[in-house]
């Protein structure tokens, strides 16, 4: 008897249906798996034997052919447990349930019939609701991560045999609804507040503009002086998630198998050694998985002591700051993943890293110096929107009790200037100016005579290239939107230029 079975599998971070074709014939008992398969499908027979086993019912001593369409797609992992235990019940006579076509089976199939957790839950669901099936069934450990998208019941269960019990009308289960408050999102990290941070008042401003605007930022100062520090409080500024957005890490996320909570509640902050290598960046495998710089969309890769880093590794990333999304090509196919991410980026300025230390005696020599800083390449550098020195602080300072503004009233304007952007930019698929094109600029910057004479006289002398000329006007662009200005005026292009131009990056 033929039972067809519906599941879902992902492709990137996209999910796709699966179809469990599960067919029982007379014959030489035997266990056949196709459809591409990986190895912790094939194994799937076992699992599902000792399982139904388990929970009190025979195992068909037949020939058991189990088909997973489309056949051209490989399978990966253990979510086909639960649909090929479900479609061997339900061909040999043990469930009852007729029509499961607008019901789909996801889940891991432990050998005593409990049901694990599964990666990829969120991606497979929202396919699932965009091609109108009513409900699903997984392990209960994933029911509140499904649950976020609303228009599909999701039932979780703890083992098979209460799915058995579920499908015969023996076991009555309300779906589970998700209680997802968009207030989780306003929320600060737990790195610190800005307050925190004695001196620093050019490096606090910077940070506030490029969380504006999502600008990407390096800093570049003497060891102790507050570079990582004032970094990893830059979270506690930037502006709250939206549902969408939050749903949309999630994803990610949850393809990853690193998803902590149901959903995401704050903007990714990723730090990332100096060790690491250029596929943990962008990702990658025989089976592409998400590297960090789709781990950081919609938030923040760090990356400290940016010199340290190997260049082949540092290159990787020129191509995903201009298309904000990494495509990585296997032998079956292209996979893209999002990588809408803010680079924030520190660098000792020398070797030793007390080339501006006023203390201490810097040894480095001109050529030391400039093969140390040269690891980063122009065309890097050149996609950093704003970079600024950071000296190290005053005695003085550090003895005074916090007197900065916290993060708290740093954040109110931000996300001030964000709606600005965003009521800009409603008509376009960009959020912030640091997403402009040429042809955004042209129609959104509104820059004054004055400040268009000024800019060009400082491309002129500064030799600036014009991706960089078009990085001044972005972050031009947002530095008005924190002063609430209609019009780009030329205090705004004199700022911006000094954070783009960077005289001790040589």
């Amino acid at each position: 008897m033929l039972s067809i079975i519906k599941s879902g599998g992902t492709i990137g971070i996209d999910g796709y249906i699966v179809d469990v074709e599960v067919n029982l014939t007379v014959g030489l008992p035997q266990f056949i798996t196709v459809g591409l398969p990986d190895t912790a499908v094939k194994e799937s027979k076992e699992r599902v034997k000792s399982a139904i086993e388990s929970i009190g019912f025979k195992f068909p001593v037949k020939k058991i052919t189990v088909n997973l369409a489309p056949a051209d797609i490989p399978k990966i992992g253990t979510l086909y447990d639960l649909p090929i235990a479900v479609g061997i019940l339900k061909s040999s006579g043990i469930i009852k349930e007729e029509d499961l076509s607008d019901t789909a089976f996801i889940g891991e199939v432990a050998l005593n019939g409990e049901l694990r957790k599964i990666k990829g839950v969120l991606p497979i669901v929202i396919k699932l609701k965009e091609e109108g099936f009513k409900r699903v069934v997984l392990p209960i450990e994933n029911q509140d991560e499904a649950c976020i998208i609303s228009g599909i019941d999701v039932y979780g269960f703890k083992n098979l045999k209460e799915i058995v019990d579920f499908l015969n009308n023996d076991l009555i289960k309300e779906p589970v609804k998700s209680d997802i408050d968009e207030r989780i999102f306003n929320s600060f990290n737990h790195y610190g507040d800005f307050s925190e941070v004695r001196g620093q008042y050019t490096v606090k401003r910077a940070l506030e503009i490029a969380a504006a605007g999502r600008h990407n930022v390096l800093l570049i100062g003497s060891p102790g002086s507050g570079k990582t520090m004032t970094v990893k409080r830059l979270s506690s500024i930037l502006p709250p998630l939206t549902l969408d957005e939050a749903i949309e890490i999630t994803k990610i996320h949850s393809i990853a198998g690193i998803l902590k909570d149901n959903i995401v509640k704050e903007r990714p902050f990723r730090q990332v050694h100096h060790t690491a290598s250029d596929i943990s960046l962008i990702g990658g495998g025989s089976f592409p998985k998400p590297g960090e710089i789709s781990l950081a969309h919609l938030g923040i890769l760090f990356l400290d002591e940016l010199p340290e880093f190997k260049r082949k590794t540092l290159e990787v990333l020129r191509q995903p700051l201009e298309d904000r999304e990494v495509v990585i090509s296997r032998a079956n196919g292209k996979v893209k993943f999002p990588a809408n991410f803010q680079l924030i980026a520190t660098a000792n300025p020398c070797p030793c890293g007390f080339r501006f230390d006023p203390k201490k005696e810097c040894k480095c020599s001109p050529i030391e110096i400039k093969r140390y800083l040269g690891k980063i390449s122009g065309p890097l550098v050149d996609r950093i929107d704003i970079s600024v020195t950071v000296m190290p602080v005053d005695p003085s300072e550090l003895s005074n009790k916090p007197s900065g503004e916290p993060s708290a009233v740093i954040r109110e304007r931000v996300i001030k200037a964000v709606k600005i952007q965003k009521d800009r930019f409603k008509d376009e698929e960009i959020n912030y100016n640091s997403e402009m094109t040429p042809s955004h600029i042209d129609r959104y910057a509104k820059i004054t005579p004055q400040a268009v004479e000024l800019l060009n006289t400082a491309a002129s002398k500064l030799s600036l290239s014009a991706r960089s000329y078009h990085k001044i006007i972005k972050v031009a662009r947002t530095i008005a939107d924190l002063n609430q200005e209609e019009e780009v005026l030329p205090n705004h292009i004199t700022e911006a230029v000094r954070y783009k131009v960077n005289e001790n990056l040589v």
